[in-house]
């Protein structure tokens, strides 16, 4: 879980309306949602955050102008079993709407998995489970929790469930995810707080290895490598006031959010004299981890770490010297917790320089003259934990022009046990009686693009095969395709390497220097397909992995390629119904959807 301490700094200015709430805004939106509903001391605040205006309000605000503020909540009312969302005016001291949601659940909030680790561990049935695999000392037991999804039973449509997975760790320092109490897994419903039943899949041995991975627990280290000094004696090349930051041409702005983590907004670059948008706001929207494994409870596993998690306070305090070397500029986060207290996140995201080596060089062969230029970029990066898996989530600013996204994966297995001799058909061993399930990743990235402009298209470029014949009698002519998407079931699009296929957004009244439609190119690189089958509970809640590109024309509330509730969902909201109304795309305000994903067989 992520450093944190629950402490109010000075008081924070805001300098624009895409700021994050501050601490004191925080107090203030708990405060009047207390005051003016009916809920009680047990209900979970899963989101506060700000309500982002307008794009027209934003796009016209200057410097020294009146900022109006509002809030978003969104509230789990436990004792009624029902999940309310609010909208809270900071200027008038109120609040504006309130509204039930039927049907839906929020994400899992963390003081519930709290309150549930505790729960289950003085439950009976769990206490004679443990004992029956030969455990008796539950403070070596360590509880962790995997979402219930939704398989059709009435149960999954009017509880909000939780399931509960043990591990055994002999000491603190021991890996917490190695040593499964494999087949022993407790059901609570969150709401009431009680455990529903314990469902015994049957007992398998402890494995015997504490996969402790602390470097003073290993027998034998390679020598440290030599010192590495990263040093600007001038500075660093960015500014940074508040939340934006320039740097070479380039201006953004860096937001937080509760459920994305780290956003970006008002990305654009300096073209001379002139400020030049590209894109309006970019994030991450959601990360998937569906797994092979069909044992036990075990198909169920394709957690939503953005949709039913709360990502963003899953964020880590970033060490100087560790994740980031060089001249460093931090920025804290402040969020609600479930409780309503406003919680700090100290140093979060790490901003800072990297020489990236040669960016273009050439000799040339009369006079032997070489010239180089050295690349550079700015780099913006935050550390999240979600369990057992850890993600760097970082975008790249380049001198060229480039802006790159990237998806570190590290952290450790999330393991099953096994018999001895028993075979791992969905997962491989690597460990004495430790199945390492076979698994994916699927990020999924949004990106609202204003490319010189608000009024955009996107053209799909790939190579043009010209068959042997009189206009290619040697077989060597090819070219490039330009096809315009025109609706947006036209635009759900997969990549096509072998025809090196890539979408341009355009802006069609905007012209280059050689008459051409100014544009930004979006590259994709190697990517994987959903090895779920279609129809399968997986694939109706996670249907945005089914092609690698959506492009929807922006509308208000379409923020997540599942929906805003992921939560034991059947599916049936998100990207492909949205698709499905097949908008224009023509010179429109359009959001591009890229998804990447990882195949992950576990290796000694």
């Amino acid at each position: 879980m992520a450093t944190k301490s629950i402490e109010i700094p000075d008081t924070i200015e805001v300098k624009h309306p895409l700021d994050p709430l501050t601490p004191d805004e925080l107090e203030q939106v708990i405060a009047i949602v207390r005051r003016e509903t009916s809920i009680d001391e047990r209900a979970l605040f899963e989101t506060v955050m700000l309500q982002e205006p307008d794009k027209s309000v934003v796009r016209a605000f200057r410097d020294s102008q009146a900022i109006r503020r509002d809030a978003f909540v969104a509230v789990q009312d436990r004792t009624a079993g029902k999940v309310f969302e609010g909208r809270v005016s900071l200027d008038d001291d109120r609040l504006v709407s309130w509204e039930y949601l039927p049907g839906v659940q929020t994400r899992i909030i963390n003081e519930e998995l709290e309150e549930m680790a505790a729960l289950v561990k003085v439950h009976p049935d769990f206490i004679e489970g443990l004992r029956k695999r030969g455990i008796t000392d539950l403070d070596k037991v360590n509880v962790e929790n995997m979402t219930q999804g939704n398989f059709g039973t009435e149960e999954e449509a009017t509880r909000r469930l939780m399931r509960a997975h043990a591990f055994y760790v002999e000491t603190p320092g021991d890996n917490p995810h190695v040593r499964a109490i494999d087949g022993l897994v407790p059901v609570v419903d969150l709401n009431e707080m009680t455990v529903l039943r314990v469902e015994d899949f049957g007992v398998k041995p402890i494995p015997p290895e504490t996969g402790n991975y602390q470097s003073e627990s290993q027998e034998q280290l390679r020598a440290a490598p030599a010192r590495l000094d990263i040093t600007q004696p001038d500075g660093p090349g960015f500014q940074v006031d508040g939340q934006l930051v320039t740097w070479e041409n380039w201006s953004f702005r860096v937001g937080f959010t509760p459920r994305e983590g780290m956003v970006l907004h008002t990305i654009g670059y300096r073209d001379g004299e002139n400020d030049r948008p590209i894109i309006y706001r970019a994030s991450l929207t959601e990360l998937v981890v569906p797994y092979a494994e069909t044992a036990n409870d075990y198909f169920r596993n394709h957690s939503f770490d953005l949709g039913e998690t709360v990502f963003g306070t899953c964020v880590n305090a970033l060490t100087l010297g560790c994740d980031c070397l060089g001249e460093i500029h931090y920025l804290d986060v402040h969020m609600a917790n479930g409780r309503g207290e406003v919680v700090r996140y100290p140093n979060a995201i790490c901003m800072h320089e990297e020489d990236y080596g040669v960016l273009w060089k050439h000799t040339n062969p009369i006079t032997h003259q070489t010239v180089v230029r050295r690349s550079r970029r700015m780099v913006v990066s935050s550390f999240y934990t979600v369990g057992n898996y850890d993600y760097g989530i970082f975008w790249y600013f380049y001198q060229d022009g480039t802006i790159e996204f990237e998806a570190k994966l590290t952290g450790i297995l999330y393991c099953g046990a096994v018999e001895d001799g028993q075979p791992t058909a969905y997962g491989r061993m690597v460990a004495p009686n430790v199945n390492g399930m076979i698994h994916e990743h699927y990020f999924n990235v949004r990106l609202d693009m204003e490319v010189d402009g608000p009024d955009n298209a996107v053209v799909e470029v790939e190579t043009d095969l010209v068959p042997t014949g009189p206009d290619n009698p040697h077989g060597n002519a090819h070219g490039a395709r330009e096809t315009l998407l025109e609706s947006e079931t036209q635009a759900a699009r997969d990549i096509k390497p072998e025809l090196g296929r890539y979408w341009k957004v355009i802006n069609r009244g905007r012209t280059n220097r050689m008459g051409g439609h100014t544009a930004y190119k979006l590259m994709p690189e190697a990517n994987i397909k959903p090895m779920h089958q279609l129809g399968s509970p997986f694939m109706n809640r996670a249907g945005f992995v089914e092609h690698d590109l959506w492009v929807t024309r922006y509308a208000e509330g379409e923020d997540f390629p599942c929906g805003s509730y992921v939560s034991q969902s059947l599916g049936g909201d998100g990207l492909p119904k949205w698709a499905r109304a097949d908008r224009s795309l023509k010179d429109e305000d359009l959001v591009l959807w890229y998804t990447m994903g990882v195949f992950h067989v576990p290796r000694l």
